[in-house]
């Protein structure tokens, strides 16, 4: 059985060594994840060169998304580096003070803008709501606020506001800067930190333009007021997917409130033809542990049980000491959870009208896949659309995207339940005549055998984008292809 839900992994120190690289590449890593929160430039494309060498020697296509930091909503410093809080204590937020003057009393901030944002009443969070606030006052650049719950407060530690509303911008100077970099990087895609609305979608798909990159965009899912039913719509129409980032969601909505959104999203995603990813704290306790906690697995389980198209690994792999088991981990619990009857029956659009020809074959093929019992689909694509509408349909059909555009074939890496195939280029004489060519490849690779049925669908014109009308079912070993 091949594993459908796909496998992020974000790079870092831990998986700097090429026998850690290879290890986690090895185990099933189907997209590398670049943050830009953390290294420069230089160090980012050392290891994106890494990732290209690897796909030339093993012959196979891994997705890379370049993560944008997005807007510092942060404390500045403290003169001994941290503090201690307890319930009850005054604390003042000072935009006002030097970077690396906090003390026990207050401290500055690296967002000048905080104090502009708030109304008293307001609550804060801090370090991922270990810390949290109530503004009693506001005075010029200071907000002198009540300690809610305490802890230890350390350097740079995120601020969120209860329910969302701080008026940063999505893409800041350096995420401007960075995108410039992916370009240069050849990034297959890119993910917008904080989005508000689709506006900061459509000016970041601007900006990618401009310096030249043809890198889809990723909605980070990230505040409350993104959540609003039209807001959320026009994001994920305006993005190729979106990631339910539970760390600052949690935050600004509520740790209770998390996993109906993330059902939500994951629903409203597939129902939109976009794919979804899952993040944040998936395997949390393997950063230091061997293996994880059974509440870590059912979390990953319930994620592929809801149809997300891939989990991701952030800290587990980047900066973890297990990066290796982490990642084989991850693909063996979605392994077992895409055996659950539930992970192969859909609906999807069942009850609606098709949009066009090419889309109705989609859905067509997989229908009599479903019913015929066809070991796979294989579809000739060159934008990959068709591959990704067929992937809405939750089963355990293997879906082939045969192409010979390497940039659509590392894009698909990241749908469920789809594979990356090259397949040669052909004369548009020889293009009807393509079948055999498609049987052979999935021969070699091992994913058919003799008297197997396999669907093609295809275009009668190479190269047409949208133009997928035809569907031919074949057998394996037949020879009337």
């Amino acid at each position: 059985m091949i594993r459908r839900t796909k496998i992020l992994a974000t790079l870092g120190p831990s998986t700097d060594e090429p026998d850690t690289l290879k290890g986690i590449l090895d185990a099933g890593v189907n997209v590398v994840r670049i943050n830009f929160s953390h290294n420069n430039e230089k160090e980012h494309l050392a290891r994106i060169a890494q990732i290209r060498q690897y796909e030339e020697e093993n012959d196979v296509f891994i997705g890379l998304m370049m993560d944008l930091q997005g807007p510092k909503i942060r404390i500045a410093s403290f003169k001994s580096e941290k503090i201690e809080l307890k319930k009850g204590d005054q604390f003042t937020l000072d935009a006002g003070l030097a970077e690396d003057a906090g003390d026990q009393k207050s401290v500055g901030l690296a967002y000048k803008q905080l104090p502009n944002d708030l109304s008293m009443g307001n609550t804060l969070l801090l370090d991922d709501g270990k810390i949290i606030l109530q503004v009693e006052q506001i005075s010029g650049k200071k907000i002198k606020t009540r300690v809610i719950q305490g802890g230890l407060l350390s350097n740079n530690k995120g601020i969120n506001l209860r329910g969302g509303g701080l008026s940063a911008s999505a893409l800041t100077a350096k995420d401007k800067k960075d995108i410039i970099t992916a370009a240069k990087a050849d990034a297959d895609y890119v993910a917008i930190s904080f989005p508000v609305n689709a506006d900061d979608v459509r000016e970041t798909k601007r900006l990618l333009a401009e310096a030249g990159s043809n890198a889809s965009v990723i909605a980070k899912i990230e505040r409350a007021e993104s959540l609003e039913d039209d807001v959320i719509t026009d994001i994920i129409q305006e993005s190729a997917g979106i990631m339910v980032a539970r760390g600052d969601l949690g935050v600004e909505i509520g740790d209770p409130q998390l996993p109906a959104q993330q059902k939500r999203l994951i629903l409203l995603a597939r129902a939109n033809d976009r794919f979804v990813i899952t993040a944040t704290q998936m395997l949390e306790s393997m950063i230091v542990n061997p293996i994880p906690t059974r509440a870590e697995v059912f979390d990953v389980a319930n994620a592929v049980l809801d149809g997300t198209d891939a989990v991701m690994l952030s800290a587990e792999t980047a900066v973890g000491a297990y990066p290796v088991k982490a990642v084989k981990t991850m693909s063996d619990v979605c392994l077992e959870a895409e055996k659950s009857p539930k992970a192969k029956v859909s609906h999807h659009r069942l009850h609606e009208d098709f949009e066009g020809i090419d889309e109705t074959i989609a859905m067509s093929s997989m229908y009599a896949a479903n019913h015929l019992g066809a070991k796979v689909v294989a579809t000739l694509t060159q934008t990959g659309k068709t591959a990704l509408w067929m992937s809405r349909i939750s089963s355990n059909i293997s879906i082939f995207a045969m192409s010979d555009n390497y940039k659509t074939l590392k894009k698909v890496t990241i749908y469920r339940g789809v594979y990356p195939c090259y397949i040669e280029k052909n004369s548009a004489d020889d293009w009807n005549d393509v079948n055999s060519k498609v049987i052979e490849n999935l021969l070699s690779k091992s994913v058919v055998v003799d008297k197997d049925i396999v669907i093609v669908t295809k275009g009668m014109h190479k190269d047409k984008s949208g133009g997928t009308n035809l569907m031919k079912i074949l057998r394996v070993g037949d020879g009337n292809y």
